[in-house]
């Protein structure tokens, strides 16, 4: 390791990666307006075959952006982490995902308790709804209000492994770096042993994915290595099997699209390259203005995009006449400006307070 690896490098915030949030969460959006079947079929009245029979096949691919979230994510939670208390770090993990969550939770349930939403199934009971709150309703096997939320069940234990493993004995280098290797191990025997118990913990079918974030984050911290750049490798090599496995089939009129194992592949290696970029020319990105408030809009965008966006559909589609391609750009900007309105009336306001209380020490009392 030469001399400019041991000397961690400082750089301000890289508004480079609100950027790739927000591309990320677009491509999600696409996936779900015009890329697959389900309820949104409901809310166009047809196939989106049909109503982008040039494009469905490219928006099928859009639901990779949960796996560039995710790089994204481990890149972000080691950088944060970094130098944190472990009340410190669960404390600001708490505060960015739960008030907008909440607000999602309320909208989408009051949304979809409108006659205009009686096509799109059942209502989740009170109960559920209860347990949504929680974010723990996979676990305890209740009925999801929010569709994308499976995606923060995976966050949520990452942040859990992360903190476990490297924020509570204090972050170095060498333990990162143990830590990528562990998981990476981990996963793959996980695998091997079909350890069904084992994959709620280990996540081997994500896990690739954040640890290339976390290696990327390295080479951003400390300059290239060998070995940050065969952490980010390896995650790749793995990552891209799993992310085929999971989305390829043989093509077949039982299917909505047929994914292409080499576009799979090229759309990961794209997703990586461009947080490498990131990594690589740390803070010479153009620092433009609403580059930030891209990446403010995003987490919010990501949780009300597909329900609210069915009924958004359904009615500029069906009630109004709006072409197929108007409706979809006008959706993302009603669903980007309803996000705005949740970053600045919820997550401005609930995020601060909710992280001073989380983070505040419990003043002793006199109990005599």
């Amino acid at each position: 390791m030469g001399p400019g690896h041991s000397t961690p490098r400082h750089h301000p915030r890289l508004t480079a990666l609100d950027a790739l949030r927000l591309i990320a969460a677009l491509m999600v959006a696409l996936y779900h307006y015009g890329g697959r079947g389900g309820q949104i079929t409901t809310a166009w009245g047809s196939s989106p075959r049909h109503q982008f029979p040039h494009l469905s096949q490219a928006f099928a691919y859009g639901c990779l952006g949960v796996q560039l979230f995710f790089v994204i994510s481990g890149f972000v939670i080691c950088m944060s982490g970094w130098g944190r208390s472990l009340r410190s770090f669960t404390a600001s993990r708490a505060a960015r995902l739960y008030p907008a969550y909440w607000a999602a939770i309320l909208l989408v349930t009051a949304a979809f308790a409108l006659p205009l939403a009686r096509h799109y199934g059942g209502s989740v009971s009170t109960s559920d709804i209860l347990v949504n709150l929680t974010m723990l309703q996979q676990p305890v096997g209740a009925e999801r209000v929010l569709g994308v939320c499976w995606t923060l069940w995976v966050e949520v234990r990452f942040y859990a492994l992360f903190a476990l493993f490297v924020v509570l004995p204090g972050a170095t280098r060498h333990r990162v770096v143990l830590f990528c290797a562990v998981w990476t191990l981990a996963s793959a025997l996980t695998t091997a042993a079909h350890a069904e118990a084992l994959k709620v913990v280990v996540m081997p079918e994500e896990s690739s994915f954040f640890i290339g974030g976390i290696g990327l984050y390295l080479v951003h911290r400390y300059g290239h290595s060998l070995t940050a750049w065969g952490i980010v490798a390896v995650s790749f090599l793995v990552g891209q099997h799993y992310a085929v496995a999971g989305l390829w089939h043989p093509p077949g009129p039982h299917h909505f699209s047929y994914r292409s194992p080499v576009v799979i592949i090229a759309v990961l290696a794209l997703g990586y390259a461009a947080v490498a970029a990131v990594a690589v020319r740390g803070a010479r990105w153009p620092s433009w203005r609403w580059l930030t408030v891209a990446g403010a809009l995003t987490y919010p965008f990501y949780l009300v995009h597909e329900h609210l966006g069915w009924l958004v559909v359904q009615v500029l589609h069906r009630r109004l006449g709006i072409p197929s391609y108007g409706v979809l750009v006008l959706t993302v900007g009603l669903m980007l400006a309803l996000a705005w309105v949740l970053h600045v009336g919820v997550e401005r306001r609930l995020t601060p307070l909710l992280r001073r209380g989380l983070e505040a020490t419990p003043q002793a009392t006199d109990s005599r």
